[in-house]
């Protein structure tokens, strides 16, 4: 069966004016060729309207919860440190959205770039600023399986990791800004590891868009 589907999230957004839902209604009278210039990762049209690479997504008509039709970009910042005792901790916060616990990121805004993206959001949503260096480990972007998106509205987010270096005997204070609930280091040896603290001591799980990401990245 062919669904269609658009959150009333979106609609309220539309409504309030938000930067992240687009007012068009009708994908068809996008400018397309815009759109997939500046994309990431490309993506086809069918009858004027985007799909996305990785469809099907359960929903083919429609913006399911996300705002933007066709890509949307974002970056996150993998965050770590390791303990004098050599253990290796990740910062993750708790989105307010009740999807679970994930790397702080969010949209890169219109002329920003990925990397300051990812360090601007860091500071917005768990208050750590970290002096932002161009040549930080900025990983290819990719697509992330995000359970709000639809076979016409996905996302892509560029990782950026920042390595807080070894010898830590207290990590930085972290508290939830913006819109995450809580943030918080976790202990991050294997992505296994991450997922039993997570569910032991703070009663969570991994957000689904970033288990695979996490995975590669803790696993090799």
């Amino acid at each position: 069966m062919t669904r269609t589907y658009t959150d009333p999230s979106v609609l309220a957004g539309i409504t309030a004016g938000a930067s992240w839902a687009d007012p068009e209604m009708n994908p068809t009278r996008i400018d397309w060729a815009a759109r997939r210039a500046a994309a990431a990762i490309p993506f086809p049209l069918v009858d004027g309207r985007p799909v996305n690479p990785y469809a099907p997504t359960g929903i083919r008509y429609g913006r399911n919860e996300l705002g933007h039709w066709g890509e949307a970009q974002c970056a996150d910042a993998i965050v770590i440190a390791t303990d004098a005792a050599g253990i290796r901790w990740l910062l993750m916060i708790e989105r307010d959205d009740n999807h679970g616990w994930a790397l702080p990121g969010g949209h890169v805004d219109p002329g920003e770039q990925p990397t300051a993206a990812a360090y601007r959001e860091l500071a917005e949503e768990t208050g750590l600023v970290v002096q932002y260096t161009p040549a930080a480990a900025t990983l290819p972007a990719r697509y992330v399986p995000d359970p709000r998106a639809s076979d016409e509205a996905w996302m892509v987010t560029t990782p950026v990791r920042i390595d807080l270096g070894h010898d830590w005997r207290g990590l930085p204070v972290v508290t939830g800004r913006d819109d995450a609930r809580r943030a918080a280091w976790v202990q991050a040896n294997s992505y296994q590891g991450l997922i039993e603290y997570l569910r032991h001591y703070l009663d969570g799980d991994v957000f689904a868009a970033h288990r695979d990401l996490l995975a590669d990245i803790l696993d090799h």
